[in-house]
């Protein structure tokens, strides 16, 4: 079994620059029902076989969701990020419960959080 989240975003042509140009990660699929009109919009993205799903139709999830991405190396992935000037807004840190994390928010206010398991 997978489980894949579901991300709103408000702008998705702002939300695929940000999830691509900066956090790398590559569009799959994209689905823009409208002609001429960049929302709504279902992206569907993926970085190391990480996937999620962004939307920006009305009724699908809410902006400020959380998800858990499990990565190889957190500190890997920091350097990555911090030479595309980003900031993070927790920068890798060895949690009491055994993991390393890194959290960054994507423009709508959802928590991006890359996990390196150590459980």
């Amino acid at each position: 079994m997978q489980a894949i989240p579901v991300l709103h975003v408000t702008d998705s042509r702002v939300s695929e620059r940000f999830y691509c140009a900066v956090l790398g990660f590559q569009v799959r699929s994209r689905y823009r029902p409208f002609d001429g009109r960049a929302d709504p919009c279902y992206l569907v993205l993926q970085r190391d076989g990480a996937r999620v799903h962004l939307s920006s139709f009305r009724d699908d999830s809410v902006a400020g969701a959380a998800v858990y991405i499990l990565v190889d190396s957190v500190d890997d992935l920091f350097r990555e990020l911090r030479d595309r000037d980003l900031e993070a807004a927790m920068p890798p840190t060895d949690q009491s419960w055994g993991n390393r994390e890194m959290y960054v928010e994507d423009p709508d206010g959802n928590s991006l959080r890359f996990v390196e398991e150590h459980l």
